[in-house]
């Protein structure tokens, strides 16, 4: 188990996750049209071409997904007990395909469960960062986290 317990976490541990992922036309094609979103930035070449883009741009959620996905492994594998939340999302710079993407995270609040005593809720600041070093997506994750000895 990868995971930490809530007690294992304290504020401003911040972590640099080893897993990348290339973002392939595979990826944005068949998450595009599993969840049923016909814009045609993503699917159309030439009206991708056709805007300011020049070319397909990937999924939003295709891109956040994958963001909280690599953080997983390292933050809440086999420790969590439920996402409670996301908050503060945005997507300052696109996604293309081809892009080598990367993920961040540091904890920015810890706190007691008031309803469950074997757990504590941890919220990470996750961030997401291409091959160029640009922030591409993040949002903070509210997490409820196992404790360890309860």
């Amino acid at each position: 188990m990868a995971g930490k317990y809530f007690e294992e976490w304290t504020l401003g541990d911040t972590l640099t996750h080893d897993i990348r992922r290339t973002v392939t036309e595979t990826d944005n094609l068949l998450f595009t049209v599993m969840t049923h979103n016909p814009q045609p930035l993503h699917l159309d070449i030439e009206a991708a071409k056709a805007s300011e883009f020049g070319q397909i741009l990937v999924n939003g959620t295709f891109t956040f997904s994958l963001m909280v996905g690599l953080s997983v492994g390292d933050t809440t594998l086999g420790t969590l007990v439920a996402n409670l939340g996301y908050d503060k999302l945005v997507m300052p710079k696109p996604v293309f395909i081809g892009d080598t993407l990367r993920a961040t995270s540091e904890v920015v609040g810890l706190k007691e469960s008031k309803s469950r005593p074997n757990a504590g809720i941890v919220t990470f600041h996750h961030r997401c960062i291409n091959q160029r070093d640009e922030v591409v997506c993040q949002c903070e994750r509210s997490a409820l986290i196992k404790k360890r000895d309860v």
